[in-house]
């Protein structure tokens, strides 16, 4: 059975010209990764899952870590300039079997964070991101879709509810974007898109995760006047249930 929860914010006009974002994309990993990267190495393992997606293949990692990560850096349709589409929607499907820390049931934060490289450039920090929180991972999720619509992408505050990294408030040593870089600067720079649940600003002990996602997409709006709502991303992988 899928749940689904919708984050919005209002729409406004703009222009679209990215030919990758503006197509929009749906990743159901029965065609592979389609450059999505989840957490490998000594505390356990990512892999597509054949037996359990939503409806067909999922993206599963089953891990020991301070958190987990999905990553896109390389596909076109994920990384580029937001700012190309007046509106932006990104969502996934997400279904969690086991997030514990010491044999106790723990729920951790996923948010969608987009991060930017060149940004970050001569700062002590790895990449300069907005993120969202989407919701809560907790053992027993059945599928379940997230998703954020950036309704302005031309904003030069975060939208409610938004937070920004790359540098800290000296007062409150919370997590903030640099001094001059705006929300629209860091959606016109983004390189890569992730699905982590490492809130900045919090640390976590090493907890078990068995966790998988499912079409993951992304929805760009076009500037009124051009050719309809370009929308393969969210539209597509609610078609593919039926």
């Amino acid at each position: 059975m899928l749940n689904r929860v919708c984050i919005a914010v209002a729409v406004v006009g703009g222009t679209c010209g990215a030919a990758g974002l503006a197509a929009g994309a749906v990743v159901t990993f029965d065609n592979g990764l389609e450059g999505w990267q989840g957490p490998q190495g000594p505390g356990g393992s990512s892999f597509i899952d054949a037996q359990d997606g939503n409806p067909a293949n999922s993206y599963r990692t089953v891990f020991n870590n301070f958190g987990i990560d999905f990553s896109n850096s390389t596909n076109p349709a994920f990384v580029g300039d937001y700012t190309a589409a007046p509106s932006v929607t990104l969502a996934l499907d997400v279904k969690a079997r086991q997030v514990e820390f010491f044999f106790q049931p723990v729920s951790r934060t996923m948010i969608v964070e987009l991060r930017s490289f060149t940004l970050a450039q001569g700062t002590p920090y790895p990449w300069v991101s907005v993120w969202y929180p989407l919701g809560d991972l907790q053992g027993g999720l059945d599928w379940t879709t997230w998703s954020v619509t950036i309704g302005d992408t031309s904003s030069a505050t975060l939208p409610s509810g938004w937070g920004g990294y790359g540098d800290e408030d000296p007062n409150t040593f919370e997590p903030r974007l640099p001094v001059g870089i705006t929300f629209a600067d860091v959606l016109a720079n983004v390189e890569e898109v992730s699905f982590s649940t490492y809130v900045p600003g919090f640390f976590f002990g090493f907890t078990d995760f068995d966790v998988s996602v499912d079409n993951i997409s992304i929805t760009a709006v076009p500037a009124p006047g051009t050719a309809g709502v370009m929308m393969l991303g969210g539209v597509a992988a609610l078609r593919r249930r039926r």
